[in-house]
């Protein structure tokens, strides 16, 4: 099974930007979707945005125009754009594919604060 380790997280002030990292410990060229999910402290897990291999996309209504994601599969990598960040923002963000989150199986994920 494959293993996501993500980076690119800090402390931003509210209109800022950070690019989010999700680094794959084996090919994701036969993943057909990647996902940036993110969690707030009390909240659910969330998605955020999903790519896939054809080069569709998604994303939460609470995301778009602010954020983009992409894939990178020659270097076995997806990312994540925030721009325009708010603190409604600052969560755990973790990237998965569709089986891992019915597994139930994450990396421990980057932290994005926010501060207005």
């Amino acid at each position: 099974q494959v293993q996501f380790v993500e980076s690119g997280g800090g402390l931003v002030h509210a209109g800022g930007s950070l690019r989010l990292s999700c680094v794959a410990s084996g090919s994701i060229r036969s993943i057909g979707v990647m996902r940036w999910y993110r969690q707030a402290p009390g909240n659910e897990r969330e998605l955020v945005a999903a790519i896939s291999n054809g080069g569709t996309i998604n994303y939460a209504d609470s995301v778009k125009g602010r954020f983009t994601i992409s894939r990178d599969n020659a270097k076995n990598t997806v990312y994540l754009q925030m721009n325009t960040l708010k603190p409604e923002d600052t969560a755990v963000y973790y990237c998965n594919t569709p089986l891992g989150s019915l597994r139930d199986s994450w990396g421990q994920g980057t932290q994005v604060t926010v501060s207005s």
